[in-house]
């Protein structure tokens, strides 16, 4: 009797104490919300760790991205660049050649046969020099031909002036290979040797004019210069 009357009344106080809303049992069915859950985790997401600084998330940093070359235009640098270096080089070449090249040549090989002066009773007014026909006749310095042709009493001659307005002369030529108005350098061929005009046997009839068109030696005016026919 006793027993049963505590079990009864622990019976009762359980029973108040639910319809006080004490001590709710687990519900005996899932209550999971997908649209919920999406919910909370957007949420989480917007009250991330930088909410509580203050502000909102920093965008992503924006990386530099490197420029690709053209390729054209690289080649093209490049043909450049090679193109002005082979200039320079066929400059300093040219350069070299220029320094090397005589400035005085004597007018043509063979045998001094006669001087400046007189001779027969007249002035003789250049120098002779003989050799075979066909021999080869060079400009003694740079210059420009002035006149290249027939000639009374030489047959044909070629004369050349020169930069400082020095006249030579080259006589009794069989054949002329350059043309007037046309600029030598010195040991450029401009005739052959020859028999023409008033002659006794093949030579060159070489003479100088000074800038004030007076004929002078040409020995000492030739040895002057580094270069002499004997």
């Amino acid at each position: 009797m006793v027993v049963a009357a505590v079990a009864a009344g622990a019976f009762a106080a359980a029973g108040q104490s639910m319809a006080a809303g004490e001590g709710h049992a687990a519900p005996d069915h899932d209550d999971f919300n997908p649209s919920d859950a999406s919910a909370s985790f957007n949420g989480a997401l917007a009250d991330g760790p930088y909410t509580g600084m203050g502000g909102s998330a920093p965008a992503p940093a924006m990386l530099p991205v490197a420029k690709t070359s053209d390729a054209s235009a690289e080649l093209e640098k490049l043909t450049k660049s090679e193109r002005i270096s082979q200039q320079l080089d066929a400059a300093r070449i040219a350069a070299e050649e220029a320094a090397r090249a005589p400035k005085f040549v004597v007018p043509a090989a063979g045998a001094f046969t006669s001087g400046f002066g007189g001779r027969w009773g007249t002035t003789h007014y250049g120098i002779d020099i003989a050799n075979a026909k066909g021999t080869p006749i060079y400009s003694v310095a740079d210059g420009v031909v002035i006149e290249a042709g027939p000639a009374s009493g030489f047959g044909l001659w070629v004369r050349v002036q020169h930069e400082d307005g020095t006249i030579t002369v080259y006589g009794h030529v069989n054949t002329i290979t350059v043309n007037e108005g046309e600029k030598v350098k010195a040991g450029d061929q401009i005739a052959t040797m020859g028999n023409r005009g008033f002659s006794t046997g093949p030579h060159l009839h070489f003479e100088v004019w000074n800038v004030s068109g007076k004929k002078i030696n040409p020995l000492p005016w030739m040895q002057a210069r580094g270069i002499s026919p004997v």
